[in-house]
C-alpha cells in the first residue's frame, strides 16, 4: 500500500526519532486533525492500566480531539505519579507545538512496562514533527508504533453515505501479548465521515467485539491496549447517527471490515508465528460456551505447539475442550481440519484421515472445525502457532 492510499482529507501525520531507550529508529508518532474531530475509544480491560490509558479515558469523555501523540519502546505503565505527569507533560508539549488546547491531545504508549518515560525525546523531535505534518505521513507513524512487529500494519476502506464517499484509514501495532479484551495493541482510525459522538462510540464497540476481541496469539492482555477513532466530518455526508440507520449500517460494515483486516494482520505477524489458524466452534449450547470453547483451544500451548510441529494431534484439541467449561457430550464432538474430517462422535477416523489432516497443517493458513453438537451457537477465533522463535523473542524482549 503506497502513501497515496493512506490519506484521509483533513488528517496529517508525522514521525520522529526520539532515541527512546537509546535506539536510533522512528519511535514517536503524531496524528493531527486540521479541524476538531469527534472521538471514541475502547481501552484495555486489565486492572493494571498504563498512565496514557487513564488519561485518555478521561479525555475522550469530552467527545472531541485534535491530535494523538504516540511513542514506542516504553509503555509508561506501572510508573506511578511520575508516569502520570509524563503523560500530561508530553501532551502539553504537543499541544503547544500544534497551538491547540492540551485536553484535545490524546497520548498512547507501547513497549517495556515499568520503565520511566522522559520528556527529552519529545523535546528533541516535536518542533520538527509539527512542521513536517503531511497527508502522506501515516506509514511513518505505523512504523514508529512498532515494537516486536515485523511489518507496519495499515488498512483503508471507503463507504458511500448519502451519496458521498467516506474514507476510513486504520493503523495498528501488535504482535505479542495478544488476547482480548482487547489485545496488546494500539489502533488509530481516522475518517472524514460526519458521525455523531454517540453513534461513533456504539459502532466502535461493536466493531472491536467482532475483530480485536476474537483474536489471540499468546493469551496475555496488555496494560496499554487502546483503540481510538476520530471523525472530522470533512466528507460532507449526511450525519451518521441513530436517526440515520442506513448510514449507520453502511459505516458499521466498513468499520467492521477495516478492524477485521487489521486484526488478521496482527495475528499473521504474531511473534514467531508460522501459522494463521481459524478455530471455529459450532454447536455450542449458547454464545458464551461456544466462545470459551474456541478460546480454550486457541490458547492451549499444547495445541499451538502441535500446529507448529504440523502434528494433527486432535487429542490435544478435545482435551482443551474438556477443560474449557463448555457443557457437551464428549461422544458427540466432531473435529476436522479444513475439509478433512478427523474425529466423528468423539472418535478418531483412523490413520488415513490423520495423514490427510497432516497435509492440511503443512499450509500456512488453515481452519480447525469443531462441532460440539450441543446447540446452535458459533464462535470463530483467529490464532497462531507457538514456535521456538516466540520464546526467543520474549526471552530477549528487554535487551
Amino acid at each position: 500500500m503506497n502513501n497515496n492510499d493512506l490519506q484521509v482529507q483533513g488528517f496529517l501525520a508525522s514521525a520522529g526519532r526520539g532515541g527512546i531507550r537509546g535506539k536510533d529508529r522512528l519511535d514517536i508518532g503524531l496524528i493531527y486533525s486540521e479541524v476538531p474531530a469527534v472521538v471514541a475509544g475502547v481501552f484495555t480491560t486489565s486492572l493494571v492500566k498504563a498512565a496514557p490509558v487513564l488519561l485518555d479515558m478521561e479525555r475522550v469523555r469530552s467527545g472531541q480531539c485534535r491530535a494523538i501523540l504516540i511513542n514506542s519502546s516504553i509503555a509508561n505503565a506501572c510508573t506511578g505519579d511520575k508516569g502520570r505527569r509524563m503523560a500530561l507533560e508530553s501532551s502539553a508539549f504537543a499541544a503547544k507545538a500544534l497551538k491547540i488546547p492540551e485536553d484535545m491531545v490524546l497520548v498512547a504508549s507501547t513497549g517495556v512496562i515499568g520503565e520511566q518515560l522522559e520528556l527529552t525525546p519529545f523535546e528533541k523531535v516535536m518542533g520538527r514533527m509539527a512542521a513536517d505534518l503531511s497527508s502522506d505521513g501515516f506509514m511513518d507513524v505505523a512504523q514508529a508504533m512498532m515494537t516486536t512487529d515485523t511489518v507496519p500494519k495499515t488498512a483503508v476502506r471507503t463507504v458511500i453515505v448519502g451519496g458521498k464517499d467516506v474514507k476510513l484509514l486504520g493503523l495498528v501495532k501488535g504482535a505479542g501479548m495478544i488476547r482480548p479484551d482487547m489485545a496488546t495493541m494500539l489502533c488509530f482510525v481516522m475518517t472524514d465521515g460526519d458521525v455523531s459522538s454517540d453513534a461513533l462510540r456504539i459502532m466502535l464497540k461493536r466493531s472491536v467485539n467482532c475483530s480485536f476481541n476474537l483474536i489471540t496469539v499468546d493469551g496475555d492482555t496488555s496494560t496499554n491496549d487502546t483503540v481510538l477513532i476520530l471523525a472530522n466530518a470533512m466528507a460532507g455526508n449526511s450525519t451518521i447517527c441513530e436517526n440515520n440507520p442506513s448510514g449507520m449500517q453502511v459505516f458499521q460494515e466498513g468499520l467492521d471490515e477495516l478492524l477485521k483486516d487489521l486484526a488478521m494482520q496482527m495475528v499473521e505477524d504474531g511473534e514467531g508465528a508460522t501459522k494463521l489458524v481459524t478455530i471455529e466452534v459450532k454447536g455450542g449450547r449458547n454464545d458464551e460456551e461456544a466462545r470459551i470453547a474456541a478460546f480454550t483451544v486457541a490458547e492451549s500451548s499444547l495445541v499451538k505447539t502441535a500446529f507448529f510441529g504440523e502434528d494433527a494431534n486432535w487429542g490435544r484439541i478435545i482435551g482443551a475442550l474438556g477443560r474449557s467449561g463448555a457443557n457437551f457430550d464428549p461422544y458427540s464432538v466432531d473435529i476436522g481440519f479444513d475439509d478433512v474430517l478427523m474425529v466423528k462422535n468423539g472418535m478418531g477416523l483412523g490413520l488415513e484421515a490423520e495423514a490427510r489432516a497432516t497435509r492440511v497443517l503443512k499450509q500456512r493458513k488453515f481452519k480447525v472445525n469443531i462441532n460440539l453438537n450441543a446447540g446452535t451457537s458459533i464462535c470463530r477465533v483467529i490464532t497462531s502457532d507457538l514456535s521456538l522463535d516466540y520464546v526467543r523473542i520474549n526471552a530477549d524482549y528487554r535487551s
